[in-house]
């Protein structure tokens, strides 16, 4: 139950006056419930002629049989002066009182108890979401986005139904049946011991089905998971999948995962839905094995229980099944719905080895240059930078070119910390970067990569993402730096426009120069362009690359690019191959040298 307890974690100590509130109010409730109950005693007394007028006022004390007498008293007043059927009046008039308090005290419980359900299921997506904003880019190679949604979802969501829910259930049920208990070992010593050693039987039963509800649960929130992915991948690949007609394998792929889940599902349901009828069952079984117990000690007269007390007892047990059947229930919920803990805790528990260091310096500005000093790096088992050595002044433009898998897009990743160095290190003005604030470092950078990475959101929200109290004037301005400005004021909003779900509503050319935009808005020191203009079509690569050489003017700028023509005027060029920086210069010495990179111009120029 090690689940169970870090869910009650987020209740204690945040919500513990509403469980104290709670918690009080079902014990009043309870009282109010056995006192409308124990009425049947002097119910069945007077319906019977059994009732043993009491014509002297007792002395009234805080215990069960001098409040007996004392309501005894007043009903056989009631009684000698209106006769048997006022005292009935009179009776079911307290019952109903006390049912009406005790309705009363319930909803009041219930309202003091809902802050708790909704603001746990919140603090857990809080956290949830909080630390996959914080986890390192390197955990997400790893794991399937549907997989990552799905926990946040439907994990989250099993969570609220199944755990949450139930914790109302394990905070109240256990007082009530144990107020209840108390009543019935005061009227019956004998035979609630007879009750006491036949609740471990029904437990052990209950027990052993909901072990295996769990295990079942977890594999099907995996399932659902993929189930997802498999959702997510067909909604960006669609263009793909009719394009090569492949409907059908991927309608058979689907089902496949799909009918799994329904499988697992239909396993689960039937093993939790068991958890009603079994305590059902049990309960009933029980009832008529304390009737006949119960009987014979009446028969018998063994005891002072008597036929009104053997049904009163009864009658308070029989408010023991609904208590202990919700139990029931809430131990099943919570076996499921702890499989979807497991799996969130998974992500909550995940390791962040990106963050600051317990010193960890400040820094503002970027004054004298960039170092990376021996540097290897890999992500599982083969370095993919092999002893780098770069030194990049400020101001100055450094293009980095070679094949595909060279490492020049890891090269660019190890600066603003997406991943740590294995060996070696990066400086900047002589600080290594793991000693500086990951904020203050990633403030001083701004990227553009091949993708652009927009939001479905607003024109004016993009361009300002990122910056805070951006004003409309700023936007403008970093927009037509960006030469973006024409095309946004003939959308329908002008910069108030949406821009679909990942900018879907404007053209690749549009997409990437709103990206340059954010990136001018933000003002960094140091710019990194990942194939900034390898995507697009040669009127937008025109038009994005005069935005991108308006933002590296006065910048320190880092450019990946395959196209050599459009870093031929970069101050520094540094040829990549299997990790490693096999030639350096501008573009040309680089020529002059007559090595890989002239080869790489050539092929180029000649294709």
């Amino acid at each position: 139950m090690k689940g169970l307890s870090r869910i009650l974690k987020y209740v204690f100590p945040l919500y513990t006056k509403n469980a104290v509130i709670y918690l009080v109010f079902n014990i009043i409730s309870v009282v109010f419930s056995l006192f409308s109950i124990v009425m049947i005693i002097p119910f069945l007394d007077v319906l019977f002629g059994n009732q043993n007028l009491v014509t002297v006022k007792p002395i009234f004390e805080f215990n069960q049989e001098a409040i007996s007498a004392y309501f005894n008293f007043y009903l056989s007043k009631v009684v000698l002066e209106f006769g048997p059927s006022r005292g009935l009046m009179f009776i079911m008039a307290f019952v109903v009182t006390t049912t009406f308090f005790k309705a009363s005290f319930f909803y009041l419980a219930k309202y003091f108890m809902v802050p708790v359900n909704v603001g746990v299921v919140r603090d857990i997506r809080d956290n949830m979401y909080n630390k996959i904003l914080k986890l390192p880019l390197s955990y997400y190679s790893n794991e399937r986005k549907g997989d990552i949604i799905s926990r946040m979802t439907s994990d989250i969501s099993e969570i609220e139904l199944s755990v949450v829910r139930s914790v109302e259930v394990l905070l109240k049920e256990p007082v009530t049946i144990l107020l209840y208990l108390g009543f019935l070992v005061y009227l019956s010593p004998e035979l609630s011991i007879f009750v006491l050693l036949m609740f471990p039987i029904s437990g052990a039963i209950i027990g052993k089905i909901g072990g295996t509800l769990r295990k079942s649960s977890n594999r099907a929130q995996t399932i659902l998971g993929d189930l997802i992915s498999r959702i997510e991948e067909t909604l960006g690949g669609l263009r793909i999948i009719k394009a090569f007609n492949a409907h059908n394998k991927s309608n058979e792929r689907f089902q496949e995962v799909n009918h799994e889940y329904s499988n697992i599902m239909i396993r689960m349901w039937r093993r939790r839905d068991l958890a009603v009828p079994l305590s059902e069952f049990l309960g009933i079984l029980t009832v008529a094995i304390v009737l006949w117990y119960g009987g014979i000690i009446v028969l018998g007269g063994k005891g002072d229980l008597t036929s009104e007390s053997l049904i009163a007892y009864l009658a308070v047990f029989s408010q023991i099944i609904a208590p202990a059947k919700a139990f029931t229930n809430a131990f099943y919920n919570i076996q499921k719905g702890l499989a979807a803990s497991d799996r969130i805790n998974k992500v909550l528990d995940a390791e962040i080895n990106i963050q600051d260091k317990p010193n960890a310096i400040d820094i503002e500005g970027f004054n004298s240059e960039i170092a990376y000093d021996n540097l290897y790096f890999k992500y599982k088992d083969d370095f993919v930078i092999n002893g780098i050595d770069l030194k990049i002044k400020k101001g100055q433009t450094v293009a980095l070119v070679g094949q595909s898998g060279s490492g020049k897009t890891t090269m660019v990743d190890l600066l603003p910390r997406f991943y740590d160095v294995t060996k070696g290190s990066i400086t900047i003005d002589g600080i290594d970067i793991r000693d500086v604030r990951v904020d203050k470092l990633r403030g001083l950078m701004g990227i553009v990569n091949q993708e652009s990475i927009l939001f479905n959101d607003t024109i004016f929200n993009n361009i300002a993402f990122g910056v805070e109290n951006a004003t409309m004037e700023q936007v403008i301005e970093a927009a037509k730096i960006a030469n973006a400005h024409s095309f946004i004021l003939e959308t329908p909003y002008g910069y108030e426009t949406n821009i679909g779900d990942r900018g879907g509503n404007l053209s690749g050319g549009q997409r990437q120069r709103l990206s340059i935009a954010r990136a001018v808005l933000a003002n960094p020191s140091i710019m990194i362009f990942d194939e900034a203009t390898s995507a697009l079509d040669t009127e937008s690569e025109k038009l994005v690359q005069d935005s991108l050489n308006r933002l590296m003017e006065n910048r320190t700028s880092i450019v990946i690019a395959h196209r050599l023509s459009t870093v031929i005027h970069a101050d520094v060029i540094c040829v990549m191959y299997e990790g490693k920086i096999v030639e350096q210069g501008n573009h040309p010495e680089l020529i002059e040298q007559d090595g890989y990179y002239k080869k790489l111009h050539d092929a180029q120029a000649f294709a």
